[in-house]
């Protein structure tokens, strides 16, 4: 099969085409390779992905209309997995546009590439943010999730409904994967994990919203890129049972479909610090500061419908997977 995965460059869609490479996949990877975080690290991720011959790679931006109808006419695509998007909530508060342009301008350049280019399966990311004000837990792809608190999570939310007008009206298939705090190898600077380790590593502060009091469900990239290839060959067909007088929000007649990819096991801020800790080998200044708009103050997911379905549901521990993420980020950064 030829997989087109956008955001290849990033943190995820790198681990994502490495995994397809290895089970003989062809994968072309597009990316715009903006400046949101350190170029480099982008670009050496790629450098390790064009080392596979059935990589082909395309730099381009979502939003530009021309550039995807030009890689989707030189490139019969069986799946596409679209991973590309302005990420970080906080960033939207400060840069609001670049959402609007990314994650939803481009989004429907890929709805409309797929459409007319009869693509099998569309998988998308969407995110855990969707839940917004929710506090019911865990979060269940069943519950109703119309009160995001950022921008990012309102275009994750509206990525979930475009794609379900194209399954109805299109019969396009489309599953949307909710993602769970990510961490690992190659991961973003801007995340929690990035920023505590640099600054431990440096005896520099960190800065603990919320005073601490916070929980996350954080998910091995591992994990998530096994849960995305499952899906990706589960092409969903629609749901008989779906009933307008009682909508399920996470299926529909149409062959659309959403699902949670998390560990299930959410673990507070604090003790995610005493293990950075205990990888590093150094204590944490912390710096207690309240909470920033646009967060939550905690994620749990429940991933019964994913195990349901594909037979697998995220367990790296966070104990093995904060070890790995320490010992490549001292490799790469050499210290």
């Amino acid at each position: 099969m030829k997989i087109l995965v956008t955001g290849a460059a990033g943190f995820i869609g790198f681990h994502l085409s490495i995994s397809l490479l290895k089970r003989g996949n062809e994968v072309v990877g597009f990316d715009n390779l903006n400046d949101y975080y350190d170029v480099k690290l982008k670009e050496d991720r790629l450098a390790i992905l064009r080392n596979h011959q059935s990589f082909h790679f395309y730099k381009g931006d979502l939003a530009d209309q021309k550039a995807v109808e030009k890689l989707f006419a030189e490139n019969k695509f069986d799946r596409v997995i679209n991973l590309a998007a302005q990420a970080g909530v906080r960033y939207s508060l400060e840069n609001p546009r670049a959402y609007i342009d990314a994650n939803i301008v481009g989004f429907m350049n890929i709805l409309e590439s797929c459409r007319h280019n009869k693509v099998e399966h569309l998988v998308y990311a969407s995110s855990s943010s969707v839940y917004g004000s929710n506090t019911q837990m865990p979060f269940s792809v069943h519950h109703n999730v119309d009160h995001p608190v950022s921008l990012y999570a309102a275009s994750k939310k509206a990525n979930e409904l475009m794609a379900h007008t194209y399954s109805h009206l299109f019969g396009l298939p489309t599953t949307g994967l909710r993602f769970f705090t990510v961490y690992g190898p190659w991961g973003r600077p801007d995340m929690a994990l990035f920023l505590f380790t640099r600054a431990i590593l440096e005896d520099k502060p960190i800065k603990v919203f919320n005073n601490g009091k916070m929980s996350r469900d954080f998910t091995y990239v591992d994990d998530i890129v096994e849960g995305i290839v499952r899906v990706s060959d589960r092409v969903p067909a629609g749901n008989p049972d779906w009933s307008g007088e009682d909508p399920d929000p996470a299926t529909s007649k149409a062959p659309y479909q959403v699902y949670n990819i998390g560990n299930n096991e959410p673990v507070e801020l604090l003790r995610f610090i005493e293990i950075i800790e205990e990888k590093t080998g150094k204590k944490a200044s912390k710096e207690m500061m309240p909470m920033q708009p646009g967060d939550v103050p905690a994620t749990f997911a429940d991933v019964d419908d994913l195990m349901r379905d594909t037979g697998f549901a995220p367990n790296t521990s966070l104990e093995t997977g904060v070890g790995k993420f320490v010992d490549w980020f001292r490799d790469y950064y050499k210290i």
